[in-house]
C-alpha cells in the first residue's frame, strides 16, 4: 500500500486527540469555531450561489463557482458594495434552521456543551437558536473590521462587564451576521480588507475573544481546504495560535472532491504538514460524522 493510500484511509483522529478535545470540553476550555460545512444541507452552497448570480448578471469568465470573485463583480457592476451583501441576506434570512434534536446535527450537539463562547464564520444565527432550544441565554456580538461596524456599542464595553458561562454564552461572529449587511465579508475587497485591518489592529478583537484564541484549544468545524474564509482566518490567528502554543487544536476539514486517492492522499499529508506546528489535529469527514464520533466519545 502507498504512503497516500495510508494516509487517506487512516483513522479519523489518533485516540489521544479525542481524549484530549473532550478533556478540554469537559472543563470548557474549547471554543468552537464554526465554517460552512456546519450549514451543509440546509443553507445554499456558495458554489451554487456564484453559478445563479453569474448566469444573471453575465460574469464574463471562468471560476463562476467562486462566490468571493462572483460577489467582488456584483459590487463592482452595481458601484455598491453592499449589494451583493445584500442579496445573501434576503437569500438567507427565510431558511428555516435545522433540526437541531437530530442526533448529528452539529449546532445541536455543540449547543449540549459546557462551552462559554462559540466563533463563526458564517453568517447566520443558527448556532444562537440551538443554544437558545436548550434553554440558554447566548449573546451575540459581531468582529468590528470595518468603520461602519466600529460605531455601534460592543456587547463588552457594557458596565457591568459580561461574564460569559456555559447557560450564557457569546456567539462571535467573526465574518458578520445577515442582520447588519455592512459586517458581511464576502468579496475580494472584504477578505483583504479583513486580514489587512486585523494585522494592523489586534485590538479588533475584544479581549474575550483574544483569551480564547490564546487560552482555550479551538475546534474548526466545517472548512475546506480551499475556502476563502478559512485561509483569510486561518492566517489571521496564526499569531495567537503561536502564543498558545501549549494548546492543541482539532480541525474538521471537509476533503477536496473530485481528485484521485493519490491526489488526495498528497493534499491530505499538504495539509496535516501545513497544520503540524501549530499542533492542529485534523479530523477529515464532514460535520455530520465528527458530531456522531463527538457524540460517541462524550458518553463513553
Amino acid at each position: 500500500m502507498s504512503a497516500s493510500s495510508r494516509t487517506v484511509n487512516r483513522p479519523k483522529l489518533p485516540e489521544v486527540d479525542w481524549d484530549l478535545l473532550v478533556s478540554r470540553i469537559r472543563q470548557g476550555k474549547c471554543t468552537p469555531f464554526l465554517g460552512a460545512g456546519a450549514c451543509a444541507g440546509v443553507l445554499p452552497l456558495g458554489k451554487d450561489i456564484a453559478q445563479a448570480w453569474a448566469r444573471r448578471y453575465e460574469y464574463p469568465l471562468r471560476d463562476s463557482t467562486d462566490l468571493v470573485r462572483v460577489a467582488q463583480f456584483l459590487a463592482v457592476q452595481a458601484r455598491d458594495s453592499l449589494f451583493p451583501k445584500e442579496k445573501i441576506k434576503a437569500q438567507f434570512e427565510n431558511i428555516a434552521p435545522p433540526d437541531f434534536n437530530q442526533p448529528c446535527e452539529i449546532h445541536g450537539i455543540l449547543a449540549d456543551l459546557p462551552l462559554p463562547m462559540y466563533i463563526t464564520t458564517n453568517y447566520d444565527d443558527f448556532m444562537v437558536k440551538a443554544l437558545s432550544s436548550r434553554g440558554k441565554e447566548p449573546l451575540t456580538e459581531l468582529c468590528r473590521w470595518n468603520d461602519a461596524l466600529k460605531e455601534s456599542p460592543s456587547i463588552f464595553d457594557q458596565e457591568p462587564k459580561v461574564t460569559l458561562t456555559p447557560q450564557r454564552p457569546v456567539v462571535f461572529h467573526m465574518h458578520g451576521h445577515i442582520s447588519e449587511p455592512e459586517s458581511i465579508v464576502l468579496t475580494e475587497d472584504d477578505y483583504l480588507d479583513f486580514l489587512i485591518n486585523m494585522s494592523e489592529d489586534p485590538q479588533l478583537l475584544p479581549p474575550p475573544i483574544r483569551e480564547a484564541l490564546t487560552k482555550t484549544s479551538l475546534l474548526f468545524l466545517g472548512y475546506r481546504l480551499a475556502d476563502w474564509n478559512f485561509r483569510v482566518v486561518f492566517r489571521s490567528l496564526v499569531s495567537y495560535l503561536k502564543r498558545g502554543f501549549a494548546r492543541a487544536h482539532v480541525s474538521v476539514q471537509v476533503a477536496p472532491g473530485r481528485l484521485s486517492p493519490n491526489q488526495l492522499g498528497r493534499a491530505i499529508e499538504y495539509l496535516d504538514n501545513y497544520f503540524k506546528e501549530l499542533k492542529v489535529s485534523v479530523y477529515w469527514g464532514t460535520c455530520q460524522e465528527f458530531a456522531r464520533d463527538l457524540s460517541e466519545k462524550m458518553r463513553k
